[in-house]
């Protein structure tokens, strides 16, 4: 019997010890568990913030600097790179990854080494932690804008009735090669209006796209169709540096020969009576840019500032004119400034040539069909556009001839 008893007794110790083990696991899973998720979460919020921050250093420096931003970011988070309780690395470009192998990306990876308490017991002194972050740089590029899109809407908004963003109606014809159009406004209904017998026809592959929906009259008069709707939309103002265009001091001139102007800035209407043609160089108008009926004016390698007025081509005028085809202006024709919220027509005859962007971004641009088999070798941008008239509006979008913006760098957070 006493022998019984000894036995009952060593297997309750057994049981016991194991019990002390299992409590032990338990608590440490608890506790020490625990510690290694907030510590994870730490981690995590210190890289991806360090990600972020080397990013903004080099977008806005563009130095080596950067990586210091990093550390500091980091140190500021709770890793110091000391090597016996964390260890922080940085790489651009990733060394794994989707992103392995490309500049454009930063990652940062953040080890962290947490003693433990319980687990200890059971032979974990220690748990390694280590999580990563990745984050993008896109540097500033001259582009063309949006893609080269021949006509673009910008507004963001708009409506049904008083104000639509792109509006096409009477008989006129939008004629495009070698870009789309681009309609910015939300509206789910009717972003982009098409009325009456107004058509677009696009002769290549690209597109009619369209951030909101479109309320399209006669869908027959659209090539392609249907419209490419819910399109990333872009920010207004737009996501890209506007051009730096002056005079100066310098004072616009009629020649002796009464019939050419030099460039520089115009103060009262323009061009003055009798001007048909204009020397190359920029020209700062303060007043309206009126050209009407049997007006006619040309001029190689200009651009137009529309600082103050409104700008107004008559159909029946004839207008030749071409944006510079290098330095900072080339592909520049008109740039009325986002301030300058004045209505901007562009009409003109048969016979005219208009080569090089078109870019106000604070205006509503009205186009009516000219009948012009050159027509417009442009890019036309505006806040909102309405298509009108009778005849075709040819646009030949050329990538040497238009205009190339400075884009805003960007920071994005990969993963």
């Amino acid at each position: 019997m006493k022998s019984n008893h000894r036995g009952e007794r060593g297997q309750a110790l057994i049981v016991i010890v194991f019990s002390i083990i299992a409590l032990v696991g338990v608590t440490a899973l608890a506790i020490d568990g625990g510690n290694v998720y907030a510590e994870r979460r730490r981690a995590q919020n210190a890289a991806d913030a360090a990600a972020l921050a080397g990013a903004l250093e080099r977008v806005n420096n563009n130095t080596p600097s950067w990586t210091d931003a990093v550390f500091q970011s980091a140190n500021k988070n709770g890793y110091n790179n000391d090597g016996v309780t964390n260890v922080v690395k940085v790489y651009s470009p990733p060394i794994s990854g989707p992103y392995a192998g490309n500049v454009e990306y930063i990652q940062v990876q953040i080890t962290s080494y947490i003693k433990t308490y319980f687990a200890s017991v059971l032979g974990i002194p220690q748990i390694t932690n280590e999580v990563q972050a990745v984050s993008r740089t896109k540097t500033a590029q001259y582009l063309p804008i949006l893609g080269g899109a021949a006509v673009i809407s910008l507004a963001p908004a708009s409506d049904c009735n008083n104000f639509k963003a792109f509006w096409v109606l009477g008989e006129a014809t939008l004629d495009l090669t070698g870009g789309g159009i681009f309609v910015n406004s939300n509206n789910p209904d009717c972003a982009l209006i098409t009325q009456g017998s107004g058509s677009i026809r696009i002769r290549d592959n690209s597109q009619i796209q369209v951030v909101g929906g479109a309320s399209i009259q006669k869908p027959k008069l659209l090539t392609p169709f249907p419209p490419l709707t819910g399109a990333s939309p872009v920010s207004y103002p737009p996501p890209f540096y506007m051009p730096k265009v002056g005079c100066g001091s310098q004072m616009a001139k009629i020649q002796e020969d009464g019939h050419t102007m030099s460039p520089g800035s115009w103060s009262d209407v323009f061009p003055p009576p009798g001007v048909d043609q204009l020397a190359s160089g920029v020209y700062c108008l303060n007043d309206d840019f009126t050209l009407n009926d049997n007006s006619q004016l040309s001029g190689n390698q200009v651009v137009i500032k529309m600082e103050h007025g409104r700008l107004h081509f008559s159909g029946h005028a004839q207008v030749d004119l071409s944006a510079p085809g290098s330095g900072p202006n080339a592909g520049l024709l008109i740039y009325q400034p986002q301030d300058n919220t004045n209505v901007m027509s562009l009409n003109a005859n048969e016979k005219s040539s208009i080569r090089g962007t078109i870019l106000a971004p604070g205006a509503q641009i009205r186009i009516k069909g000219n009948g012009s088999s050159y027509g417009f070798h442009s890019q036309i941008v505006g806040y909102t556009i309405q298509v009108d008239g009778q005849d075709d509006i040819v646009f030949k979008v050329i990538d040497d001839q238009i205009y190339k913006a400075l884009t805003f760098p960007q920071v994005q957070f990969s993963q």
